[in-house]
């Protein structure tokens, strides 16, 4: 072996580790951006009051009720089911909304941590939507709530 010969070696290496890491990264990004599940449209979604509110304020509804089931795991032996209901999904300009109607029997206080409550879950659950629409169907009312994270902030969690 010749005295360059170990340089060229560390350098191929080198090369062959940035590019395995770059190509690892690459591919974990578009593993976690890809959607859960795909925003749905259907042909007709029959008229009624939420939808012609809606259309009333410049949405398209463009799908009915969605139910989505859930299996929840308790201590690896305790099996639960539940559900998700999303009333409507609506688009404005290019983006879509998942749409909630307000249930008299589940009452929103509108602070932060209730809002987050009710609704979170809906817009992780569609990350490719622009928010969710709250309609308050007894007042005519359509609110649109966006959910900015600063998962970068200086704020220090405590316990």
């Amino acid at each position: 072996m010749q005295s360059g010969d170990g340089f060229v070696i560390f350098l191929i290496l080198l090369v062959l580790g940035t590019w395995l890491f770059w190509y690892v990264r690459v591919r974990m990004k578009e593993t976690v951006e890809q959607e859960l599940y795909p925003v749905p449209e259907t042909q007709e979604v029959p008229e009624d009051e939420a939808t012609l509110l809606l259309k009333s304020t410049g949405y398209t509804v463009v799908s009915g009720k969605q139910r989505i089931p859930m299996q929840i795991t308790i201590n690896d032996d305790e099996q639960l089911q539940s559900r998700l209901f999303i009333d409507y999904f609506a688009e404005r300009d290019g983006h879509y909304y998942a749409v909630k109607i307000a249930k008299d029997r589940k009452h929103m206080e509108w602070t932060g941590s209730s809002v987050r409550d009710h609704l979170l879950v809906y817009q992780l659950l569609y990350p490719q939507t622009s928010g969710v629409l709250y309609l308050e169907l007894q007042q005519s009312k359509v609110k649109l709530i966006v959910f900015n994270m600063n998962i970068d902030s200086d704020e220090e969690v405590t316990g």
